[in-house]
């Protein structure tokens, strides 16, 4: 089960025209700021990570803006974990577990996730936060990061799993957001 005092949440690769093309993008970004706001309400620590930003540019709003202040850590390499820099930051979290959102599903969320199940951690992938430019690749790949053993939830379970009780103060505030 998540533990907010055990978790990171990993923003992946918001940037560009590729953003505009994700297969349900509506969904995917209301989730993806779901899920951002509620870590900031829990105090769960984000990391992100911007692909060759050079090229495909910087993180798309209103994540930008959102996530202003969080560590965005360019790349080149596909898994965030193939980044020194990103593996630097995340080490010295010290935390077991892991949220990733964002694109491309097929690619860089699935490498992310397979690196860090196979360093040991328990990864937990928000399959409405994240999409590919085709559902297909995102349903495979889906499939394949559970088959991997990571654990595979719409962002609701994960917002209420870092919440465990609403009796919880941050409960009424985490309510505006599901609504």
């Amino acid at each position: 089960m998540l533990n907010r005092d055990d978790a990171v949440l990993v923003f992946i690769d918001v940037q560009g025209r590729l953003h505009e093309l994700m297969d349900g993008k509506e969904t995917l970004d209301a989730n993806m700021g779901k899920l951002i706001q509620c870590a900031q309400l829990l105090e769960v620590p984000i990391l992100g990570t911007e692909q060759i930003p050079e090229k495909l540019g910087p993180t798309n709003e209103p994540f930008k803006t959102l996530l202003d202040g969080v560590p965005m850590i360019g790349k080149s390499a596909f898994s965030c974990y193939g980044e020194p820099e990103f593996v630097e930051n995340f080490q010295a979290l010290e935390k077991k577990q892991v949220i990733l959102i964002g694109i491309e599903a097929h690619i860089c969320v699935y490498q992310t996730a397979i690196d860090l199940l196979e360093l040991g951690m328990e990864v937990f992938v928000a399959a409405d936060a994240v999409s590919s430019r085709m559902l297909e690749n995102k349903t495979l790949a889906l499939e394949s990061m559970r088959n991997a053993g990571a654990v595979v939830l719409p962002a609701e379970s994960i917002l209420m799993a870092l919440l465990r009780d609403a009796k919880d103060p941050a409960f009424r505030e985490l309510l505006k957001l599901i609504k």
